[in-house]
């Protein structure tokens, strides 16, 4: 019986080749976008699980309140691992990380550098911790050591190979040599250690052994027995504060209490999170690579069903329009003794068979499609073919797919009565006009909230880069590592603004874009109460950096190296100056310590206030910071002038090989710096804009096929009314505009929906747009002329034809 139906379905499609390449190609589409979608998805709910004992792990992390500062701390203080697991009989094992950034490696002083993009510091209980084995070398003894290191695979055959790596002495940062001790595999794309390849022993860094509460720049990370819950663990993970952190903190601040700490509105509170939740659900300072948003995933997940859905919207409707088609066939079927039931087996293994022959159009388009989907997304999504589960999942979505699509056409068509449809009756309700009509506005819906989620994702972006930063970043160019030039550093600058097309150059380890930084707690003169005291960030800087990034002085001046108190001296920022409770102009003069020694404290003077610059993302606020002129070599920002770029930087590479030969030369624009800060919201921008295409292009399918049959269905009215002396702008007029009312609808439904998400979007945003107007009235023209020129072209075709054979036609 089974096959005797796929026949039958087999002549039905080829019967309606028109009809069939639609639905085919518009479920084929709609498969596609999903399947890409769900292997991001699923990329994204796999960040690191692959680690041993996953659900096991968890990161200490910090909510803290103080001098006027609210940190979200991924990173805590040096003694807390072993504190958690000496006090703690729920934590089973533990590991820290302190993250080095790039460095610089080599084998000896004659060989030139390379760099290395992410180094860090790292306990040895590394590899047992997260289960990672190492190519070369014993996981018992790589990292005891100090000045020892282990590499990736990738790392190690840059330098000397696989299995010559052992024993082998690499340079770093021109400064230490480190032995290399093992080899491990590269880590996953989809984990929190993907770009690191350099891994050195904790147990040459004095600062990890030192009992500072007060510092917070350690990843600390716990195993749980197997018995253990988190919930049972967090409480008395609070307790680290009055019996370790307290004390220490009362060294500064004598007579300090927490209920003191917390009377004058502070709070600091520790927290776990698990491992496999960071990449989502963490946004924090400093985590260790960038991670993505639950949010996004949520978007992403609803813009896969919803491709889904309209692609069976589509066969939905093209199957109960044409049903008109096959009322006879299904009158005939039951007067020789089919049942509904018979019917349905037969109408259902007919989508089934389009749900098929789609899925093997959606592979292809998938496969063709998928390098411009990794681009896009910034992954490297690959089709698991090797996977059984995978094609089961596939294989059961596209039956259900099938049945799904086809359940509403098949129960439709299976209630025809017999008597009627043989009569030649029953025609004016064998399209299903209502549900049909409602399916289209829901098409068009959804095609329209995408259009308006694109539109507001990309005025947003076009916000950040037009936005007054504080700071100028076009035409600055940012040389990495110019630590490596040694002594000639300085010498490196003098040359460098020489050249005809340098306006001038500033050297310092810190620039106004985000990277890992922490802040320091500083007193005005004469009070070391709690309530004073002011967290800040301090940057070491010489005295071009004002004006080569031609930030605004308010108050005040600028740095001069002619005067030998300035080495004391620091400039602050706008937002510096409530904390201090002070105006621009008072601040000036104020003297503010950093030292936690009481009898002899360093005061910085005040000598200026600088207008507030964004050195975070746009979703953060601008905290309290200060500029001191000290100086920090590991980068040089250079500002060109207008012109040829390229002649410079070839004028400024060639500087550098002479003074720093075999030193690599890396450089970098600053807006493009600033601009990786917003990839997630570029590719998201991205995505919503392909998708938002094939949304568009599913539901013209489907007004084009419906626009097709409803001009076949009154081909004998358009006769009849061209006889009459309508003209074909009157019949086209009459025939578009059922549809342009549907999509009216739908624009009437979408627009208030996609204001209220999309706002919701943008409260992750400190400096956001007000959704406009007109995003919302071009959402609606688009998705409306684009659903005119899809209905128009069927309307006119059938317009222009000869009325005498329209009402020959039956």
């Amino acid at each position: 019986m089974f096959k005797n139906y796929i026949k039958i379905a087999w002549r039905s499609l080829k019967k309606q080749p028109f009809f069939t390449f639609l639905n085919t190609f518009g479920l084929a589409v709609g498969m596609a976008g999903a399947l890409l979608i769900s292997l991001f998805i699923y990329d994204e709910l796999t960040f690191d699980k692959m680690f041993a004992d996953a659900d096991r792990i968890y990161r200490i992390d910090a909510d803290i309140k103080f001098g006027g500062a609210e940190i979200d701390a991924s990173q805590t203080s040096a003694p807390m691992a072993q504190t958690l697991l000496r006090d703690f009989p729920q934590v089973e094992t533990t590991v820290r990380f302190r993250d080095q950034g790039s460095m610089l490696l080599k084998k000896s002083d004659a060989q030139p550098n390379s760099k290395e993009l992410r180094a860090t510091f790292v306990d040895s209980t590394f590899f047992d911790f997260f289960g990672i084995k190492l190519l070369v070398g014993d996981t018992k003894s790589a990292l005891t050591r100090p000045n020892t290191l282990v590499l990736t695979k990738t790392a190690a055959e840059k330098h000397f190979g696989v299995k010559n790596a052992i024993g082998q002495r690499l340079i770093l940062d021109n400064t230490d040599t480190f032995t290399v001790t093992g080899v491990i595999d590269d880590l996953p794309k989809n984990s929190f250690l993907r770009d690191h390849s350099v891994f050195m022993a904790m147990a040459g860094l004095a600062d990890s052994r030192e009992s500072v509460w007060g510092n917070t720049n350690y990843y600390t990370f716990i195993k749980l027995i197997p018995t253990a819950r988190i919930e049972d663990f967090q409480a008395p993970l609070q307790s680290i504060l009055e019996k370790y952190l307290l004390p220490w903190a009362q060294q500064v601040f004598p007579g300090l209490t927490m209920e003191s700490f917390a009377a004058a509105g502070n709070y600091y509170r520790y927290h776990s999170m698990p491992l496999t939740d960071i990449h989502l659900y963490s946004n924090r300072q400093s985590e260790m690579s960038a991670n993505g948003s639950i949010q996004n995933v949520y978007i992403l997940s609803f813009i896969a069903l919803f491709l889904i859905v309209l692609a069976s919207v589509n066969f939905m409707n093209l199957s109960t329009a044409h049903s008109l088609k096959r009322a006879k066939e299904v009158g005939i079927r039951k007067t020789l003794g089919s049942n509904k039931l018979d019917l349905v087996r037969q109408f259902l293994t007919e989508s089934g068979l389009i749900s098929f022959i789609s899925l093997l159009l959606a592979f292809m388009l998938a496969l063709v499609a998928l390098p411009f989907f990794n681009d896009v997304s910034g992954k490297s999504i690959s089709i698991p073919y090797e996977r059984p589960f995978f094609w089961l999942i596939i294989l059961l979505a596209t039956v259900l797919l099938g049945l799904f699509s086809g359940s509403y056409p098949a129960f439709f068509m299976s209630r025809f009565m017999p008597v009627k449809t043989l009569k030649g009756g029953g025609q004016k309700d064998a399209g299903g006009g209502g549900i049909r009509n409602a399916l289209v506005i829901f098409q068009f819906a959804i095609s329209v909230f995408l259009i308006i989620a694109t539109l507001v994702v990309y005025q947003q972006l076009n916000f950040i880069q037009g936005k007054d930063l504080g700071f100028t970043k076009d035409q600055i160019v940012l040389i990495d590592d110019t630590f490596a030039a040694g002594d000639q550093v300085y010498t490196f600058k003098e040359e460098v603004v020489k050249l005809g097309k340098v306006q001038s150059a500033t050297l310092s380890s810190f620039l106004p874009t985000p990277s890992a930084r922490s802040n320091s707690s500083f007193f005005k003169e004469g009070s070391r109460e709690q309530e004073n005291a002011i967290q800040m960030q301090i940057w070491n800087v010489d005295e071009d950096y004002i004006p080569t990034l031609n930030m605004e002085l308010v108050a005040g001046r600028n740095f001069d190296d002619r005067f030998g108190t300035d080495s004391t001296a620091v400039v602050i920022n706008e937002s510096a100056l409530p904390v201090l409770g002070v105006g621009a102009e008072e601040a000036l003069g104020i003297r503010i310590s950093q030292d936690i020694d009481l009898e002899s404290p360093t005061f910085y003077t005040i000598i200026g206030v600088v207008k507030n610059f964004h050195y975070e993302s746009l979703r953060e606020d601008i905290d309290a910071l200060c500029l001191s002129m000290r100086r920090s070599t590991g980068n040089m920002a250079v500002k060109l002038n207008a012109g040829d770029f390229s002649n410079t930087i070839a004028g400024i590479e060639d500087i550098w090989a002479k003074l720093a030969p075999g030193q690599p030369f890396n450089y970098r624009f600053m807006d493009d710096s600033f601009n990786t800060v917003y990839e997630a919201e570029q590719r998201l921008g991205k995505i919503f804009m392909v998708f938002s295409i094939l949304s568009i292009l599913i539901a013209c399918l489907g007004l084009f096929g419906l626009a097709a049959f409803n001009a076949q269905k009154r081909t004998k009215e358009i006769g009849i009314r061209k006889v009459l002396g309508a003209s074909i702008g009157q019949i086209t007029y009459k025939l578009t505009t059922d549809f342009i009312k549907m999509v009216g609808v739908a624009i009437l439904i979408s627009l208030p929906l996609g204001w209220y998400v999309m706002n919701k979007w943008l409260q992750d945003f400190s400096y956001r747009i007000e959704i406009p107007w007109w995003v919302l009235a071009l959402a609606g023209l688009l998705a409306l002329a684009i659903a005119v020129l899809t209905v128009s072209y069927q309307s006119i075709k059938a317009a222009v034809i000869d009325p005498i054979k329209s009402l020959r036609t039956e």
